[in-house]
């Protein structure tokens, strides 16, 4: 397993921050963004606009923002293949979005061990205990 160095952030007095996260980047930072890069990350083949807003959950609307949003960033690439009838629209994610996102992920999983070691207690009874993270 190898050990990744993660950038801490200073504080504005020159000493380091350990919690601040610096490599948690807002972009990825929103259910309906991390759901997409998620499922075009397991499918790198791509994924219809069909597909990806049943495998989200999400609307039209908040797929079609969600996607424009990760283009910008060159995150998600879009493609848009006439056949016959509707056109098909394709979803894949990048190269760089790919990285970006694998990053992203392991500093969300740097947050979670520091959550739970700092989480540890003692019970009444002297045995130690981590409480699970609640979701909603």
């Amino acid at each position: 397993m190898s050990v990744r160095r993660v950038a801490k952030r200073q504080r504005t007095d020159g000493r380091e921050a350990p919690f601040a996260y610096a490599g948690l980047e807002r972009i990825f930072h929103e259910r309906g963004r991390l759901a997409v890069c998620t499922c075009l990350v397991a499918h790198t083949d791509g994924m219809t606009f069909t597909e990806l807003q049943g495998a989200c959950g999400l609307t039209d609307g908040n797929l079609s923002r969600h996607l424009a949003a990760l283009a910008e960033m060159g995150i998600v690439a879009i493609s848009k293949d006439a056949g016959q009838g509707r056109p098909t629209t394709t979803c894949r994610i990048t190269k760089s979005g790919k990285t970006r996102f694998l990053s992203y992920i392991d500093e969300l999983e740097a947050v979670v061990r520091d959550v739970h070691a700092g989480a540890e207690t003692s019970d009444n009874d002297g045995r130690r205990r981590v409480p699970r993270l609640a979701t909603t």
